[in-house]
């Protein structure tokens, strides 16, 4: 296992370096000049002059190999730049937003466990009853709303008619309702059949089959064997989903005005914010890579019959 772990560490600095090298790239393709959209946005209307002067400061006029190994040798000894907009270490500006993206993301995934992990197993166990018709409508109606539709819904019934909650900012725990409601109604939908799916393919397995014969009763065949069994595909879907929340719900942190990091990176996006867009794409890369590799090993320790393939 060491050697498998130290092989995914240099995995992961190569494929930092190869995101490094490409976002760099289209960023330094890409339409517009970050110098004047940081000065019309104090207000000023820049001249020719100071946007030379500007992008002299900020080190825009070099070529683009200068540039980059500068950036690349900044980002080795955890220097991503300063933002544009800001005007603040990139990571400064990463870490102030990377709470409200955590809360976010922990109530999300919170309600997603408690309530798909329920309803996946009833789907199963009550298959082709009322019951599982009525959570697979469900399931069909989550995985059919795109997120803003249904955050757009939600504010209007429970922000604006029934005046129950806010609709915007991150005030307090009764705003985090609505966006956290919003990101997991679609995971909900989405895991339930994933668990109803490996629930049904472990029920139809011999062991199932003999500890009914012996008499086990139905509560500890599903809870105790069936469940565990088929948590491997589903830790693993875990993961890769986290891994896309800690990254920042773009549109549902957008349409709350959540300060995370997905909103962020919006703004970024909008004002040109470079050195911020790419601090952000490598935090993105850190936690898919991350993620994966403790799935794997968590796998694994799960079930060692499941080889790690040191040769990646």
């Amino acid at each position: 296992m060491g050697r498998y772990i130290v092989k995914r560490l240099l995995q992961l600095v190569a494929v930092l370096f190869g995101i490094t090298f490409l976002t760099f790239l289209l960023t330094y393709l890409s339409p517009g000049d970050p110098a004047r959209l940081m000065l019309m946005s104090t207000g000023v209307t820049p001249s020719d002059e100071l946007v030379r002067q500007v992008r002299s400061e900020l080190g825009l006029d070099k070529p683009f190999l200068v540039r980059y190994g500068t950036w690349l040798g900044q980002v080795v000894t955890g220097d991503f730049g300063t933002s544009y907009k800001y005007d603040r270490p990139v990571l400064d500006v990463l870490t102030a937003r990377l709470p409200a993206t955590l809360k976010l993301t922990g109530s999300a995934m919170f309600l997603v466990i408690l309530i798909s992990f329920p309803l996946g197993v009833l789907s199963a166990v009550r298959r082709n009853q009322w019951l599982d018709y009525v959570i697979r409508l469900f399931s069909f109606a989550g995985l059919s709303m795109p997120s803003f539709w249904l955050g757009m819904l939600l504010m209007l019934v429970f922000g604006v008619q029934l005046k129950l909650l806010p609709v915007m900012g991150n005030s307090g725990w009764n705003s985090l309702i609505l966006p956290a409601v919003t990101l997991a109604i679609p995971l909900i939908a989405q895991y339930s059949r994933q668990i109803r799916t490996v629930m049904l393919e472990e029920i139809s397995q011999n062991y199932v089959v003999g500890a009914r014969a012996r008499g086990v009763k139905e509560s500890i065949i599903i809870w105790q064997h069936i469940l565990p069994n088929s948590l491997l595909p589903i830790v693993t879907l875990l993961g890769m989903t986290t891994g896309a929340l800690l990254g920042g719900a773009t549109i549902v942190e957008s349409l709350f005005v959540w300060p995370g990091v997905g909103q962020m990176a919006v703004d970024a996006i909008f004002t040109r914010d470079y050195p911020l867009i790419q601090g952000y794409v490598i935090w993105m890369a850190v936690i898919y890579v991350t993620l994966n590799l403790i799935v794997d090993l968590w796998t694994h320790l799960r079930d060692p019959r499941i080889q790690l393939d040191v040769d990646v």
